[in-house]
């Protein structure tokens, strides 16, 4: 049970540390700055709005007398014209705060008459929140599982060395001394080889007899 009360405890702390985070990071913004939600002064809303980066999450703060002024939050339109009559929201606390909860623009007027067109009014412009792309890079086709097999190169014109039925060379003439010796081609079988060598010894038997 020990166990179980302190991992229950260790929940709890690391929830609320998670809430203190999300807090902390959540800006809060006093409209108009110092001089707040007022005719007073010839605040430009605009301006200070420009010079802000208002992200979901942040908080806008509207401080005013209480019963001077008001806050409504109204449409475009109604916001361009300064008409009071349908509001989307009204605040009259004196410290009305507005969380915002969605990029876009939010437009705000002070609705006692007379005010908005003096100035008293605000556009908010909400960033959308920025979000990585991922890039992978598209794999690349897989190569065939077969290749193609190569073409068989035709003998060229007048080429020979390649063929298997080749002409055999004609048949050598030996000369000496008058007597001539003609030894056949050499055929496949090997008899050739023999022929020329017995045509050689009678060639040299012949050359012997001449010299005695």
């Amino acid at each position: 049970m020990k166990g179980v009360r302190g991992m229950a405890v260790v929940m709890a702390l690391a929830l609320a540390l998670a809430g203190m985070v999300a807090t902390s990071s959540a800006a809060v913004y006093q409209v108009g700055g110092s001089s707040g939600w007022t005719i007073l002064g010839n605040v430009n809303y605009a301006d200070w709005a420009g010079k802000q980066s208002f992200k979901v999450g942040d908080v806008i703060e509207f401080k005013y007398p209480q019963g001077i002024h008001n806050v409504l939050e109204v449409n475009k339109a109604d916001y361009s014209s300064c008409t009071n009559s349908t509001p989307i929201a009204t605040h009259t606390s004196g410290d009305d705060k507005v969380t915002i909860k969605s990029p876009g623009h939010r437009f705000f007027i002070c609705g006692v008459p007379g005010h908005c067109t003096a100035g008293q009014k605000l556009n908010v412009r909400v960033l959308k929140t920025q979000k990585a792309r991922s890039s992978a890079p598209s794999p690349s086709p897989a190569p065939s599982a077969t290749a193609p097999a190569p073409a068989a190169a035709s003998p060229r014109a007048g080429d020979t060395s390649g063929s298997s039925a080749s002409t055999p060379p004609a048949a050598a003439t030996t000369s000496d001394g008058g007597a001539t010796t003609t030894a056949p081609a050499p055929n496949s079988n090997g008899a050739a080889v023999v022929r020329a060598g017995y045509a050689v010894a009678l060639a040299m038997a012949a050359s012997m007899a001449m010299l005695q």
